[in-house]
């Protein structure tokens, strides 16, 4: 069985995007380098350091299933229907949209985090599975089902916003030590969650 891992692009003071669901200088480091690497969507290429490719390059390609939230979901209109990363998404919402136009895309719609968890860790099978920073990675830490966290932080402190853990209240969380990669305007920090 893969991994669960909690992944987002983070600001210093912890949050994903502002309050209007900007992420400012929170992604530069996509387009700020000379290498060429892609996700899941051959049509939506980064530019980024070596150091920051062999990082994607070693990580992304394990992922099989995403999870994200309905707000994510709709601010992206689901990457018109093609993963970012993987084969699979996983959307965590009380109503899935009824006029989406990309009906035959890899996305199931799910009503809670331990569902959504279940059914994308079937879905990965040994891969793993990502989970986007927000409500969602704090609901999933505190239900105890992420066991690694992948902190890509951005050299910003953005003051106020949408935080990587949510309104997170659950039980402290101890992490291994991280591996850390140092990139241009990004630091990698990958951690595993200390059982």
């Amino acid at each position: 069985m893969g991994n669960v891992i909690a992944s987002a692009v983070v600001s210093l003071d912890g949050f994903v995007a502002d309050l209007e669901d900007g992420v400012g200088p929170l992604f530069d480091w996509y387009g700020n380098g000379p290498v060429e690497t892609f996700g899941a969507d051959p049509g939506r290429p980064f530019h980024v350091t070596q150091a920051s490719a062999d990082y994607i390059n070693e990580t992304w390609p394990n992922i099989r299933s995403c999870i994200i939230g309905r707000r994510l979901f709709d601010i992206t209109n689901g990457w018109n229907g093609v993963p970012a990363v993987g084969d699979h998404v996983f959307v965590v919402t009380h109503e899935p949209p009824t006029d989406w136009p990309f009906p035959d895309a890899p996305f199931t719609f799910v009503n809670g985090i331990e569902e959504a968890v279940a059914q994308a860790k079937a879905h990965a099978g040994d891969h793993d599975v990502s989970i986007t920073g927000g409500n969602l990675t704090g609901q999933a830490l505190a239900a105890g089902l992420v066991d690694e966290i992948a902190y890509n932080l951005a050299p910003v402190v953005m003051g106020t916003g949408r935080k990587f853990f949510g309104d997170y209240a659950g039980p402290q969380v101890l992490l291994d030590n991280p591996r850390i990669v140092e990139g241009d305007r990004v630091t990698h920090l990958h951690y595993r969650v200390s059982r």
